[in-house]
C-alpha cells in the first residue's frame, strides 16, 4: 500500500513470473514436470509404434495412452483430500521427487537389458499418478500465489505449461528415443523431476486467507464431497459435461500423430516432433492471448470447439506435413482460449473451501473419456484411414459445440452453490476471466 504508483505501474509492466518469484519457481517446476511426463509419453507412443511393435500399432499405442490418464481420473478423491489436508509445497515435492525417483529406476533398467512393454506400460501409470497430484495442487494454490487481480494472468501461464511440455518434451521425446532409446528418455526425465523437487523446495506459499468477511476462520465454511461440489454448480457442471463429450474427439489427437506420421506421411521421429510441437505452439500462444479474445465464456468456447473441428477436418481431407502442422497450431490456440477462459471463470466461481475437491474433480471429468478416446481410436487405427480418422474426430466435435452453445443465456458469473456465495461476485466479463482487453 505504501509503493509509489510509478513504481507500482513499473511492476506492472514485468510478467508476473519475474515480479512474483514465488509463481514463478513453482510455474517453472511445473513446466519441468509436465515436460518430462509429455516427452515420456510422447517417446514411448512413438517408441511402440516404430521399433517395439509390428502389429497392431494403434491398439499399442492407444492402450499406452490409456494407460497415461487412468491415475486422474481414478484417484480423484485421494487427490482432492490429500490437497485440502497438505501443505501445498508438501505435494508438490512429494510429487515430482516420487517421479524423479521413477524414473531413474526406469533408467537403470532400460541401461541394464531390454525394457520389456509392462514396464513401459507400468512406468506411465506411476509418473502420470504423481502428475495428477502435482496440476490440481498447483491450480488450487494459485491465490495463495498470487493477489487476485493476477488470477488471469497466473492461469495463463498455468495452462501454458502444457503447451510448453509439448513445445519442448514431446518435440524432444521421439528424437530422443531415435538416437537414445528409451534409456536416453528415461534419464532426461528424471533430471527435470529432481530439478522440479528442487525449486519446489525453495517456495514459500504464503498462509491461506480466512474464508469469511469477518475474519472469525472458525466460522469458515467446511469442504463439501465431491458429489456436493458438483451438485451446488449445476451450471458449471454442464460446461464441464460439454468438454469431457468433446475431449473424447480433442485427445485422440495424441494417437493420431504417430499413427498419421507412419501410415500417412510415411515418416519418422522428426516429424512426429514438428506435429506435436505444433500443437504446442498453438497452445501456448492461446494460453497467453485467451484473455484478450472477446465474448461470453459459453458462446466464445461453442466457437472455438467449431473452428477445431475444421482444423481436424483438413489433414482428412488434404494430406501433407505441413497441412497438418497447420492445422494443429490452429487447433492448439483453441484449446489454449478454452483454458484460460474457463479455468479463469472456476475461479472466480468456485468457494475457496471447494477449490480442492474442484479442479481434482475436473481434472477427472475431463480426463474420463481419454482412457476411452485412445482405446477407440487406437482400435479404429487398426482398421481404418487415418484420414477417417481425422474426419470422426471433427464430425464428433459439432454436437458438443451446439451443446455449449445452448449454456450461453444463464452463464453469468452468479451460479449457485447450495447457499455458499461464489467465489466472486462478479459477471465473467467484469471479473476478467472474459473480460474484453
Amino acid at each position: 500500500m505504501t509503493t509509489s504508483v510509478p513504481a507500482a505501474a513499473e511492476g506492472r509492466r514485468l510478467p508476473l513470473v519475474l515480479r512474483n518469484r514465488a509463481f514463478g519457481t513453482v510455474w517453472l517446476g511445473q513446466v519441468l514436470t509436465q515436460a518430462a511426463v509429455r516427452m515420456f509419453q510422447v517417446g514411448i507412443s512413438w517408441w511402440l509404434v516404430a521399433y517395439a511393435v509390428s502389429g497392431g500399432r494403434g491398439l499399442a499405442s492407444g492402450l499406452f495412452m490409456a494407460v497415461s490418464t487412468l491415475p486422474a481420473v481414478a484417484l480423484a478423491p485421494v487427490v482432492a483430500r490429500t490437497v485440502a489436508r497438505f501443505a501445498p509445497r508438501s505435494v508438490l515435492r512429494a510429487a515430482a521427487g516420487a517421479a524423479g525417483a521413477i524414473a531413474a529406476v526406469l533408467a537403470a533398467w532400460a541401461c541394464a537389458s531390454g525394457l520389456p512393454l509392462a514396464a513401459a506400460y507400468a512406468a506411465t501409470l506411476a509418473l502420470a499418478a504423481c502428475q495428477a497430484f502435482f496440476d490440481p495442487c498447483l491450480t488450487t494454490s494459485v491465490p495463495d500465489l498470487v493477489d487476485d487481480e493476477d488470477i488471469e494472468a497466473a492461469t495463463g501461464f498455468e495452462l501454458s505449461t502444457q503447451s510448453l511440455a509439448s513445445l519442448g518434451g514431446a518435440l524432444l521425446g521421439a528424437l530422443i528415443v531415435d538416437r537414445a532409446g528409451v534409456a536416453g528418455l528415461a534419464v532426461g526425465c528424471a533430471c527435470a523431476y529432481v530439478t522440479a523437487a528442487v525449486l519446489i523446495a525453495t517456495v514459500r506459499f504464503r498462509p491461506a486467507a480466512a474464508a469469511t468477511a469477518d475474519g472469525d476462520p472458525e466460522a469458515a465454511p467446511a469442504p463439501r464431497t465431491l458429489r456436493q461440489i458438483l451438485a451446488g454448480l449445476p451450471q458449471v457442471r454442464r460446461i464441464l459435461l460439454c468438454f469431457t463429450a468433446a475431449n473424447l474427439f480433442t485427445t485422440a489427437v495424441f494417437v493420431v500423430i504417430p499413427l498419421y506420421t507412419k501410415s500417412v506421411l510415411g515418416d519418422g521421429g522428426s516429424t512426429v516432433a514438428l506435429l506435436e510441437a505444433s500443437l504446442g505452439a498453438g497452445t501456448l500462444i492461446g494460453s497467453f492471448t485467451g484473455a484478450r479474445v472477446p465474448g461470453r465464456p459459453t458462446v466464445l468456447g461453442a466457437c472455438l470447439l467449431g473452428v477445431m473441428a475444421a482444423a481436424f477436418a483438413v489433414p482428412g481431407l488434404v494430406a501433407g506435413r505441413f497441412v497438418m502442422a497447420g492445422c494443429l497450431v490452429a487447433a492448439g490456440w483453441c484449446v489454449g482460449v478454452i483454458g484460460v477462459r474457463f479455468v479463469a471463470l472456476f475461479q472466480r466461481l468456485v468457494p475457496t473451501a471447494d477449490k480442492p475437491g474442484f479442479f481434482a474433480v475436473m481434472q477427472a471429468v475431463l480426463g474420463a473419456t481419454f482412457p476411452l478416446a485412445s482405446l477407440l481410436f487406437g482400435l479404429l487405427g487398426d482398421h481404418l484411414s487415418v484420414r477417417v480418422l481425422c474426419l470422426i474426430q471433427a464430425a464428433g466435435l459439432i454436437p458438443a459445440a451446439c451443446a455449449l452453445a445452448l449454456l450461453r443465456g444463464s452463464t453469468d458469473g452468479r451460479e449457485s452453490t447450495d447457499g455458499q456465495e461464489p467465489a466472486d461476485e462478479r459477471t465473467p466479463e467484469t471479473a476478467g476471466a472474459g473480460g474484453r482487453a
